[in-house]
């Protein structure tokens, strides 16, 4: 009995061996699964989309920021300009976005650049949270709420309060 196991045992793994190098140069003929992607894994365990949120009230202040600084709010969202931030008064505009299931302040005037960079702290506080326990972040987007890039930002998940980094004016909102 012991030595048809030690005949068998090689027998089998030439045998494994033999299909596993083909035995031939035959194309599957079946359709096969595509192999996963770094897309693909990417955004399954990546951060991926805007948070959605429930509508707050439309707000909107202007106000002219100088050389020593200032601090604007628009709802619960606030924006701090440091001093040395800008070389001249400017109007600026903060805006909230409204109707778009999503947190979004957008700045005017657009493009407008920092010497040092600006202060961006967005509430989460009426967007939903379930399933996305991973941190918020600040996205810069198109007026469409594309994401055009993640700003570096710090979320506070006991105060639901996210803040970034911005060195420039445009659109921005929450992302996960």
């Amino acid at each position: 009995m012991q030595a048809a196991r030690r005949r068998l045992v090689p027998m089998l793994l030439l045998f494994g061996l033999a299909l596993a190098s083909g035995c031939g140069d035959r194309m599957p003929t079946g359709p096969q699964p595509a192999a996963p992607s770094a897309d693909l894994i990417g955004s399954l365990l990546g951060a991926t989309g805007l948070l959605k949120c429930s509508n707050l009230p439309y707000a909107s202040t202007t106000q002219t920021v100088g050389t020593a600084g200032g601090i604007l709010s628009a709802g619960p969202h606030k924006l701090v300009i440091p001093p040395g931030a800008l070389i001249r008064p400017t109007a600026i505009t903060m805006t909230l976005r409204t109707g778009l299931g999503a947190n979004a302040v957008k700045f005017q005037p657009e493009g407008l650049r920092f010497q040092v960079p600006a202060v961006l702290t967005m509430s989460y506080a009426n967007c939903s949270l379930l399933g996305k326990l991973l941190p918020k972040r600040i996205a810069y987007t198109t007026d469409n709420l594309q994401i055009l890039y993640y700003l570096l930002s710090l979320d506070n998940l006991f105060s639901k309060y996210v803040t970034g980094k911005l060195s420039h004016f445009s659109s921005y909102a929450i992302a996960w």
